[in-house]
């Protein structure tokens, strides 16, 4: 599937492969090849050497890169639209025709080796997936997309090709584009440069069952405590999912949104405060975060624990809800603004969802939203089951229970 966008008044195109797999995709043993493969394809094919890729789009002042999600990987070139034929030569050649050069697997092993390391030793990252892993025990989505230590060390090059024969295929991928060019010409563009097998399918997925941990608490002597408290949600193709992303925003996704005045504004307890959510094909949550002394880690769970109580127990106000349409309307005509922008939100929806709406219809489905909604949404996800996630100087037995029940 090919869906491309026209922006006359740029002078760049960004044109990116969206692969419909992740490391939600991947066997326990493999945990991590998805990322790895990330990586190796910038690493050679056939015609070009590492270098000469990295030379080539250096010399027309383009970007290349890519990147690993649980559901999907992405890899994209930015260039002029002038250097849009040899962008497109780079991107077929390491999608259709990879090396998998021992050499640079080795090397790259050593770099994800490394990655995970500096991973670990970044506690507000970590925490995420302490959260991750609670919510969604012994099942792939809990797991983080780098791997560990166990499972890159023995990866072996002809697994990563078994893993990349069986999954880079034309019907789990989406090739997008945005900028200065014409539909036409791109698709025969890339019809003309492609070189791999036919056909492929969408990997076969298993939903979550297991019941979520109340409490995961990891033990590191950081200079601040880092807290996730959040829950279960409606997946990406959920009638909620729009009201869900507008209670992420009145609960921590903006500057006038609960917990960031709560926790920050009114009591000084955090600097880095903020709501996230998550959706996947089969599950979601939302999950809200917060930096804080170790001393007062206990206080800031508490605040949470409140201010979320009271939004399941009353809702939203009209004036919330009005605050959070203007806030996303914005957002997203604004994060549109260049060509790497657009190309990301066309292929994304065009793989998770099978369409792309317009900015228009986009806007319209927001504008519908009721507060009564949004309450009701609230109330059959943070009404329910609650997750706590802390990474600091704590044990397991440091936070009572009581705070997510």
């Amino acid at each position: 599937m090919v869906v491309t966008e026209c922006m006359p008044d740029v002078r760049s195109v960004t044109a990116g492969f969206w692969v419909g797999t992740g490391s939600r995709d991947e066997e326990p043993h493999q945990a991590g090849v998805s990322h790895f493969l990330e990586h190796l394809l910038f690493k050679g094919t056939s015609r070009r050497t590492a270098r000469q890729i990295a030379e080539d789009v250096d010399s027309v002042g383009g970007d290349m890169n890519a990147f690993t999600t649980k559901e999907y990987t992405a890899f994209y070139v930015r260039v002029l639209a002038d250097a849009l034929p040899l962008g497109l030569d780079i991107l077929s050649d390491i999608m259709w025709d990879p090396a998998f050069q021992a050499s640079e697997v080795e090397a790259e092993r050593q770099v994800i080796l490394e990655e995970i390391l500096m991973h670990n030793d970044e506690p507000a990252d970590l925490v995420h997936e302490v959260f991750a892993a609670a919510l969604y025990p012994g099942h792939p989505l809990g797991r983080d997309v780098l791997g560990t230590e166990a499972t890159i060390e023995p990866m072996s090059a002809a697994e990563i090709r078994r893993f990349f024969a069986g999954h880079y295929r034309p019907a789990n991928m989406v090739l997008a584009a945005a900028g200065d060019l014409d539909h036409d010409d791109f698709v025969a563009a890339v019809e003309s440069r492609f070189q791999g097998p036919e056909g492929g399918r969408a990997p076969a997925r298993r939903p979550p069952v297991a019941v979520p941990r109340d409490m995961a608490v990891v033990r590191r002597m950081t200079e601040q405590a880092h807290v996730v408290l959040g829950a279960p949600g409606p997946d990406r193709h959920s009638d909620d999912r729009f009201a869900f992303t507008i209670l992420n925003h009145c609960v921590g996704g903006g500057l006038s949104s609960r917990l960031f005045q709560a926790i920050r504004e009114e009591r000084g307890l955090a600097y880095s405060v903020y709501s996230y959510r998550s959706s996947f094909a089969d599950a979601g949550n939302i999950g809200v975060y917060a930096g804080t002394a170790p001393g007062r880690a206990a206080e800031v769970i508490d605040v949470m624990t409140e201010e979320v109580d009271r939004l399941v127990a009353d809702g939203i106000s009209d004036r919330e809800l009005a605050v959070a349409k203007g806030h996303l309307r914005g957002e997203t005509a604004l994060a549109l603004e260049d060509s790497a922008a657009r190309m990301s939100r066309i292929g994304r929806s065009q793989l998770l969802h099978g369409s792309v709406l317009t900015v228009e219809e986009l806007a319209a489905r927001f504008a519908a939203v009721t507060a009564d909604e949004v309450g009701d949404v609230a109330r059959r996800t943070l009404g329910d089951r609650r997750v706590l996630a802390v990474v600091g100087p704590f044990d397991e037995d440091a936070f009572g229970a009581s705070v997510v029940a």
